[in-house]
C-alpha cells in the first residue's frame, strides 16, 4: 500500500483490472548519460532492448560497481547518445554529443578523455551484453507520482528526473499508485500475449532526481519532497515475465500474481 500525507490507498479486490495506458517509453543507452524517448521498444529478458548497454568503468575503482554515473559525476546528464547517421530514435548509438556540443564516437578515445577530464580519474567505456542495471531491467512510475512531488518540491515536473522505462497515465487519479502493485503482475496491450513485468520492488530514490536533466544543477529539495511524502519511494521496479513490444498508448492491466 502506499502513503501520502496520511491518507491510505487501498487497491480494488478484481483480480484483473485495467489501470492505465502507456504515456511514454524511455531508454537510456549509456548509463547516466541523456535517454530518449520511443514510440515503441521491444521489451526482453533483460529490458528494454538497448537499455543501459553501455557504462563508463572507473579504471582504478575495484569496488563491486565502478561505473560512473550522475551521482558523481552530474555532467554525465548533459552527454547525448544516438545514431550515426541522423539520430532517428531506436537506433544502436554510435556516436555521442557532449555540453560543448562535439560529436564524438562512443568507443573513441575522445570521449573518454572529455568524460575523464570532467572527472578526474580515467574512465573507459564498456558494453554489456545484459545491461547494467542499479536493482532491476525495468521500472515503471505513474505520471501522478512525478506531478505531485514537483508540487511537494515546488519544482517544474519532469519525469525525466526519475529516469523510468515506462510512464503510466493512471485511470484513477493519485499519486504513489505503484506501491500497491507489488507483488503483482503488470501487462501491456490489448491481444493478451504483450509483455508481462512481475513487480518486485519499490525504487528506492537517491540524489539523481535532484540533478535537472537540461543543465545537471541540483535541486535538493526534489528528493527530500520523496522522502517526506513516500518514505524515499516513487516508482516501481520489476522482472520481465513474457517478453514483447511496448508501445505508446497501450492499455495496462494489473493482475494478481500467478
Amino acid at each position: 500500500m502506499g502513503r501520502h500525507d496520511g491518507a491510505t490507498f487501498v487497491f480494488m479486490a478484481q483480480e484483473a483490472v485495467v489501470i492505465g495506458h502507456v504515456e511514454a517509453i524511455f531508454r537510456y543507452p549509456v548509463k547516466s548519460m541523456a535517454g530518449e524517448r520511443l514510440e515503441a521498444a521491444e521489451l526482453g529478458w533483460h529490458g528494454i532492448e538497448g537499455d543501459r548497454r553501455m557504462a563508463f568503468r572507473r579504471i582504478d575503482d575495484r569496488s563491486g560497481f565502478p561505473w560512473l554515473t550522475a551521482t558523481k559525476l552530474p555532467d554525465m546528464l548533459l552527454f547525448a547518445p544516438h545514431g550515426c547517421a541522423d539520430g532517428a530514435q531506436g537506433e544502436v548509438p554510435t556516436h555521442v554529443r557532449t555540453p560543448d556540443g562535439a560529436e564524438l564516437p562512443i568507443f573513441g578515445e575522445e570521449l573518454a578523455a572529455e568524460v575523464g577530464r570532467r572527472y578526474g580519474p580515467p574512465v573507459q567505456m564498456m558494453q554489456l551484453r545484459h545491461g547494467i542495471f542499479d536493482d532491476a531491467s525495468i521500472s515503471v512510475i505513474a505520471e501522478d507520482t512525478v506531478r505531485e512531488i514537483g508540487r511537494l518540491a515546488g519544482v517544474r515536473e519532469d519525469v525525466r528526473r526519475f529516469r523510468p522505462n515506462v510512464v503510466v497515465r493512471l485511470l484513477r487519479s493519485g499519486p504513489f499508485q505503484e506501491d500497491e502493485w507489488l507483488g503483482r503482475v503488470l501487462s501491456f496491450g490489448e491481444d493478451g500475449d504483450g509483455p508481462l513485468i512481475s513487480v518486485t520492488m519499490h525504487d528506492v530514490r537517491c540524489s539523481m532526481v535532484n540533478l535537472d536533466p537540461d543543465s545537471a544543477s541540483p535541486a535538493p529539495e526534489v528528493l527530500k519532497a520523496v522522502v517526506h511524502a513516500n518514505q524515499n519511494n516513487a516508482g516501481i521496479y520489476g522482472v520481465v515475465t513474457r517478453t514483447g513490444r511496448l508501445a505508446v498508448g497501450q492499455s495496462i492491466v494489473l493482475h494478481a500474481r500467478g
